[in-house]
């Protein structure tokens, strides 16, 4: 099911989400997390991943569709090194508007997957921004509150 993704300003957009228990069915969230993923892509032409907190919920998983599916339970994030990069982060729930924030240039997450298995994946570049940013949204932090400076703000040209 497509959900509402929250915007800027949502209280709950900063709640810190809770663990999902061993025994929880999640499937329903997973889907609704694809399907809402999916409706912003038709439309918007960008849209990589989304956390359970954009859709309203507090739980602590990451949809991502890139080449194929992925989903992080209780992802956990490790820094191997103290090397950043500056992007100009953006969102989902603050459409049209970019935010230069600093990441980590690598980032290693541990997260379980949809099986239950435990993994970890070596990120860099684009991906460990990626991962930082949604990882984010389960700490209730949103790209505008890491912001480089008061002028590391732009918005989208608007086309017509």
């Amino acid at each position: 099911m497509i959900r509402p993704i929250l915007l800027l300003g949502s209280h709950n957009l900063y709640d810190v989400s809770v663990p999902v228990s061993k025994d929880e069915d999640i499937g329903q969230i997973v889907e609704d997390l694809r399907d809402t993923l999916l409706d912003w892509r038709s439309k918007n032409n960008a849209g990589r991943a989304i956390a359970a907190p954009q859709i309203g919920i507090g739980k602590r998983i990451i949809y991502v569709e890139i080449d194929e599916p992925l989903v992080f339970i209780n992802p956990r994030l490790e820094f191997p090194t103290a090397k950043m990069m500056e992007v100009w982060d953006d969102c989902m729930s603050l459409p049209g508007l970019y935010v230069k924030v600093r990441r980590y240039e690598q980032c290693n997450v541990y997260f379980t997957d949809m099986d239950g298995n435990q993994k970890v994946f070596y990120l860099q570049g684009s991906m460990a921004e990626l991962m930082q940013h949604e990882y984010d949204h389960l700490e209730g932090v949103l790209a505008t509150m890491r912001a480089m400076d008061c002028k590391a703000f732009r918005m989208k040209k608007i086309e017509g």
